[in-house]
This record gives C-alpha cells, structure tokens and sequence, in this order.
C-alpha cells in the first residue's frame, strides 16, 4: 500500500490521505492541518468547547464550503447539538468539538476553519462582544491597526477592556468578555455604539458603513457580530495561501507584526507552552447602560443595508 493512501489512527480516529496537498497555494498537506490542530487542541478546544459549531472544508479539487450540518455519516460519538435555523425552516445539526477525538475526526474531514457562535450552547447571554475590523482592498493592516486602537479607546472610555487577535486573513478582531447577566440583545446594542463611538474618534480611517462601495476605503468596523453569529476562533487556521491561523497580539506590538506571521508552521513555536488568548484576556464584564441606550438607536446594519439596497434599485428602475 503507497504512503499517499495508507492510513495511520490517533485516538481512535482513523486518518486517511494525510500526504495530499491540503488545497492549491497552501504549501501544506492535511497531515501538516492535522499536526497543527493536534498540536494546540489544548489552546483551541476551550474556544470550541460547547458552541454550535460551524468549519469551511476543502475537497481536493473542489472549492471551499462552510459546513454546518453534520453529513449523516458522521460517527454517533460525534458531540452535536439541534439549532433551529430560521432563514431555511429547518432544524440544523451542529457539532460541539469538546475533545480531541472529535477535533482530529473534523481535521481528517478536511475542515480547516473553526467558526464558533459567540453563544454557549442553550445558553441565552453572549459570552463576548466582538468587533470585527475589515480594511479596504488592498494590503492595509496598518490602517486596521489605527482602527483597532480607535477600538480600544471607545473601549477604555466606556470602562471596558478587550484582547486583539488577528482574523488570519487581513483584518483584527477585538473580543470583550461579558458577564453572564449581559443579554444578547444589550450585547448587539452596544455594539453597535462602541463601533460608532470608534468611527467618531477618526472617521477618516474608520466607517460602519455595511454596504461596501460606501466605505471610501475606510476600515470597516463591523457591528454585527452577535446573537447566534460565529467568528473564526483563536489558533484556527484559515483557507489562503500559506495557511495563516488566527492569532493573538499584544496591543503593543500590533505595528510590529503581520497577519502572515502566523501559520500552521510558525504558531507552535511561537506559542511555545503558552496560551496568550486565555492569558490576554480581561475579566467578564458588565455594559454601561450608556452604552446600550445608545446602540438601541442606531439602526441594525444589515437592515438598514437592506433597506438602502431596495431603495437604490429604485432608482436605479426609474
């Protein structure tokens, strides 16, 4: 039997095909995905730990795709749980990746990102607020830093404190841990503020401008992350060249270092026995009623998008 088609088992997971390439431009193959994961699980899996969780896979010749109902042959030890997903009126499988088994089955499955919702599972109250900074075309992750620190001081000006993370693709992510008491829909008002409380302290560099032709290459500082939303998780590797992961910084060195900085192969050391995403991370925290009034007046982005979007068809018609 040739190496390309023997397979090897870790915990009881049979591992096929582990020498292919991963997919095109990834310089890797799918024992290099499965290293990686098998190698930080101690640092991923908590972020993955009882969240409905969904992954983009990659087949070989195929193009990416976001899974998030489990394929009926998936093993019944598989931890899972029942959504309801109202946009497609259907119940929705989800996998809850607690241990290292399932983690190494989803790795053989070819799942390379990891996107898990900000709500535990049957949980009511978001566990993070998330800003998600997306910059213009083009290589601009300077100007998602000076978002980023815009970020931090609507941040420390509300009395807040968050962590930063690269996104593994061009942008940042700033979570800011909540106190269980904090209900989801508080959660997604004060985000909504604490994005324009940003923008206003430089709207030359950043915009919360959904529809993406509005940005005038402005970084986007994205409101909409929460409720049931995912955001790709600390450590998880993502689909492009080289296989960046997601990766935490200090906010000191955000000028210091790149979004390709960090990949599958560079990580692990750099972590070495380390978990700076845990170690980084504030205390639970309560929102100021401020800041929740606020949000609660500004308009959801996605609607507001929507809206915007019939209108301008329009006109566009007459």
């Amino acid at each position: 039997m040739s190496r390309e088609s023997a397979a090897e088992s870790r915990a009881g997971v049979e591992l096929t095909n582990l020498d292919q390439p991963l997919f095109e431009g990834a310089d890797a193959t799918k024992r290099d995905l499965v290293d990686y994961l098998d190698t930080v699980r101690d640092r991923l899996l908590p972020e993955l730990r009882d969240r409905p969780l969904s992954v983009i896979r990659v087949r070989p010749g195929q193009q990416p795709f976001m899974q998030k109902n489990l394929p009926k042959y998936t093993p019944e030890w598989v931890p899972r749980t029942t959504v309801w997903a109202e946009a497609s009126r259907r119940e929705i499988s989800y996998p809850l990746c607690n241990d290292r088994r399932t983690l190494l089955w989803l790795a053989n499955q070819r799942a390379v990102e990891y996107h898990p919702t900000l709500v535990l599972d049957r949980a009511a109250h978001p566990t993070h607020m998330v800003l998600d900074l997306d910059p213009p075309a083009g290589d601009a992750f300077g100007h998602v830093v000076g978002a980023a620190r815009l970020v931090r001081q609507a941040l420390a000006d509300a009395g807040l404190a968050g962590a930063v993370k690269t996104s593994g693709a061009k942008g940042l992510h700033v979570f800011v841990p909540l106190d269980d008491q904090v209900k989801i829909e508080d959660a997604a008002a004060a985000t909504r503020a604490l994005a324009a409380r940003a923008v206003r302290l430089d709207p030359d560099i950043a915009t919360t401008a959904f529809i993406r032709e509005d940005r005038g290459g402005k970084v986007f500082v994205d409101p909409t992350r929460s409720g049931g939303a995912t955001v790709v998780a600390a450590y998880s590797p993502r689909v492009r060249p080289g296989v960046p992961v997601s990766f935490p910084v200090p906010w000191d060195e955000l000028d210091r270092v790149a979004p390709a900085d960090f990949t599958i192969r560079t990580a692990p050391s750099l972590l070495a026995d380390g978990d700076p995403w845990h170690e980084w991370m504030p205390e639970p925290q309560m929102l100021p009623t401020d800041l929740i009034e606020e949000g609660n007046t500004i308009p959801i982005p996605r609607v507001q998008a929507m809206h915007e979007g019939k209108r301008r068809a329009r006109e566009r018609r007459q």
